[in-house]
């Protein structure tokens, strides 16, 4: 919530310095990235919709919660990005290079109005970088990887957006400079289209990030293979069938384990097994949501062959 309103502030302040500095100088490229905060600051209002509606509990409508809105709401603030940020770029970058070529009286003010916008938008990207790196130690693994499998795409849609935050201002200030130094009014329109090629681009992996939890993604591979060790070592389980995680929502996992557990079992013990086994996979692993046991023959050739065509040849479907 802090890494998101700090956003939301930085980006609804620059959004209003940039649009007055660009009718005052006639800048495209300051036009294009008054046009970049506003889509920022939607982005912002949106994330926080996705926080606020996210978090409620599950009802009957609803029995595995309210955890995807947050995707949702996320996969909003892509398009917000794409829509009004860079087809808003291209549009001042294209009337830039046909209009001919203008004069940017007081370009000093688009210079200060560009560097104090990259203060503010440092101090977001700071912040975000920071949660991120909280997220990724607490998960003990690379920042990178933790961006590619996190499932909270709050932080990570804002880190993106800082991120290109400032690498559009570094384009509009090359766009401004060149314009000035050279006399070459193309300059300015190019840095526009560039600006909307960046924004398409982090529009594009937010997009595809949220796509992916939409449709249902499989838990962290490497939580996925400590479950599997897990159950494998109960002594009531002879071997994991077939193990199916999904992503319910932020912090929260959907587990369905297919196990063949010893024929000598009563029907009275495997019941206390199972729960015994829910119970201590909740103690062990915290994001477990819902927590489905299933007793299987492991070779049933039907079930083999569902297994097989699931995960190519990986019968416990855990090596990628």
């Amino acid at each position: 919530m802090t890494t998101v309103l700090v956003a939301l502030g930085v980006n609804l302040g620059i959004a209003v310095l940039k649009a007055l500095a660009g009718v005052v100088t006639g800048s495209a490229a300051l036009l294009a990235e008054a046009g970049h905060s506003v889509a920022d600051t939607t982005t912002e209002a949106l994330l926080l919709t996705a926080l606020r509606r996210s978090g409620r509990p599950a009802d009957r409508r609803h029995p595995f919660g309210y955890g995807k809105e947050r995707y949702f709401w996320s996969l909003l603030a892509a398009v917000s990005i794409f829509a009004s940020g860079a087809l808003f770029a291209f549009v001042e970058g294209v009337r830039a290079l046909l209009g001919g070529p203008v004069d940017e009286p007081d370009s000093w003010v688009g210079y200060a109005v560009l560097g104090l916008a990259f203060v503010l938008e440092a101090t977001s990207w700071a912040q975000a970088m920071r949660q991120v790196r909280a997220e990724a130690a607490a998960e003990r693994r690379p920042i990178l990887r933790h961006l590619r499998l996190v499932d909270d795409p709050t932080a990570k849609t804002v880190l993106l957006e800082d991120s290109a935050a400032l690498l559009g201002l570094l384009l509009a200030f090359a766009g401004i400079g060149l314009h000035q130094l050279t006399g070459i009014w193309a300059f300015d329109g190019i840095a526009s289209l560039a600006i909307g090629v960046l924004l398409a681009v982090v529009a594009y992996i937010m997009g595809r990030t949220n796509k992916g939890l939409l449709i249902g993604r499989q838990a962290d591979p490497t939580l996925v293979r400590a479950i599997q060790r897990r159950l494998a070592q109960t002594p009531e389980v002879e071997s994991v069938v077939d193990l199916l995680t999904m992503l319910t929502g932020t912090d929260r996992i959907l587990l369905c384990a297919k196990l063949d557990f010893t024929d000598s079992l009563t029907a009275a013990e495997l019941e206390r097994a199972c729960m015994r086994i829910d119970g201590e996979l909740r103690d062990a692993f915290p994001d477990l949501d819902e927590i489905f046991l299933e007793p299987v023959p492991r070779n049933d050739p039907e079930l083999r062959a569902r297994v097989l065509a699931r995960y190519g040849g990986a019968l416990d479907g855990l090596r990628g």
